[in-house]
Order: structure tokens, then sequence, then C-alpha cells
């Protein structure tokens, strides 16, 4: 599942090549936008501008009219030059919005729908989104507000509640309680408020580390939560499941938690069940 430092990287890039120019053709697989589209057509539009909103991607149009896509697992944009071959079957064509310069193809996405700003404004899925990590104005107190209203479950499934703070997908859930010190399990009761504020601010961290390499379209390059350049060894425990903790040794365990059965990583060593002190953080 692509996470929040991918769809920022996205919504860059398309902004990069789509913002201020006319679209040319549009085209979906979705019948309730080729109804807008014909209702309201996009050809001759002008793109205004796209933006991420936590794993949500929004592109807007002239004449109120956005496009919100999410990629849930297996959805991404991918950008090409008019004419060039696809990386992509054509079946997997979701939806496509061109210009004279640009064909920006979203394949596999599962969520696609054309809004008007009023309706945007109440979209609830995106109206209860939490604080976005990768907003310039994020406020690191009030996610921690959110986060403490989910006192009673553990920290590891609150870090991918997208209404506590949205951005951090699977990978970085693990990853940031790792560097974090901090058990998975956890009841997020009993992580200290300075605590909280540090995983916070170590998630901050690394999604902002990840969108280092500028604005991209998918392949991604993968994410990275270690300095190592080397592909194998990006990060420090997701993934690695019985191998040696890269820091202690200690053999990295993983659970299936939650209705998704979605698998988290810890080192026993590093992240021990009870709050760790202060100098066990991993400094970053």
């Amino acid at each position: 599942m692509p996470e929040g430092d991918s769809i920022f990287r996205t919504a860059a890039a398309l902004h990069r090549h789509l913002a201020g120019r006319i679209v040319t053709r549009f085209e979906s697989v979705f019948p309730a936008l080729t109804r807008i589209d014909h209702d309201r057509p996009l050809a001759g539009r002008t793109v205004e501008g796209v933006i991420s909103r936590g794993k949500h991607i929004l592109m807007t149009f002239s004449g109120d009219l956005v496009l919100h896509t999410h990629m849930r697992m297996n959805g991404s944009w991918h950008g090409y030059e008019p004419g060039a071959p696809w990386k992509r079957p054509s079946r997997d064509m979701r939806v496509l919005v061109a210009t004279a310069e640009f064909v920006a193809v979203g394949f596999n996405v599962p969520v696609a729908e054309l809004l008007t700003a009023r309706e945007l404004m109440r979209h609830d899925e995106l109206r209860e989104l939490g604080p976005d990590l990768l907003d310039a104005s994020f406020d690191v107190e009030a996610a921690a507000q959110r986060a403490r209203n989910e006192g009673g479950r553990v920290i590891a499934d609150v870090l991918l509640n997208q209404r506590v703070v949205a951005g951090i997908g699977n990978i970085f859930k693990s990853e940031i309680l790792f560097t974090a010190g901090i058990y998975p399990f956890t009841a997020t009761a009993d992580v200290s408020d300075a605590r909280l504020l540090k995983i916070l601010e170590i998630a901050r961290h690394l999604l902002r580390a990840n969108t280092a390499s500028g604005p991209r379209l998918a392949p991604s390059r993968g994410i990275r939560t270690r300095d190592s350049l080397h592909p194998g060894t990006a990060l420090w425990v997701y993934g690695r499941a019985g191998k040696p903790c890269r820091k202690c040794g200690t053999p990295i365990q993983a659970k299936k938690t939650g209705l998704d059965a979605k698998l988290t990583y810890w080192c026993p060593g590093c992240q021990p069940s009870i709050e760790p002190s202060a100098h066990d953080v991993v400094i970053i």
C-alpha cells in the first residue's frame, strides 16, 4: 500500500507536470465520472493544482471540479509523454488526464470521484482526517490529543488510524515504533505525554526524509528509515521476522492484528513490553 510519503511525492509530480495546463483528454472506466464528464467536460479546463491529504490526492480543475483519488492497496499514478508506451496494461487504467505535454494515468485506482468545492468540504472521509504529517502546518499537539482520545487502543493501531494522524501506513508504523523504542502493543493510555510527542515527531521526521528525493511518480524507490544505501538494509524491522535486530541482535518478531490481519514487526530487546526510559530511544 502506498504510504503518505509516496502519495506526497506523487501529488507533487502531478502538480509539476499538470498545473496551469489545459486538459485535452479525460477518460475513466467509472460510470459516475464519465457521466459528470459528459455533462461538465473536463477537456478545455485548466488544472489548477494537485495536492495530497494523507493518502488522498486532490486534483483541482477550473470551473469548480476536483478529482479525488485514493490508492488503497494497489493503485498508482504514472506519467508519460504523449504517445509513449505504458508500463502497465491498458486494462488496468481507471482514470486518465492528459494535456498537450503530459499524460497522467491512474492504474488500478479503486476510489475516484469528481466533486465540487462544496462537496469536498462535506466529504466525510476527508473532513475527518487527522493532521497531515507532511503538511507544513502540522500541529503535533493536536495530533497527540487525537491519539490520547484513543487511549484504550494499542499504539500500533492508533498510528494507522487516519482520523488520528494522516499519512502513516503499515511499514512506517513498525519503523516509527522501533525508532522510538516503544513496544507496539502498549496501550496508548500507558504512553507518557512526552513519549507520545516523540513518536509523532519521529513519524514526521521519517515521512519527510522519504520525500527528500522530490516529486516522483511510480515506481517508488521504496521506504528508507536507515542511513544505509543498500536496498536490502533500508529498514530496521519491517519484513525481517526471525532475523537479528540491526541494533542489538535479538530476533525480530512479527504478529498479525486487527480485522485486516496486518503484520506488526518489533524487536523485543529494543522495544520491551514496558515503557522504556528516555535513553533507550534511537536518536535520528
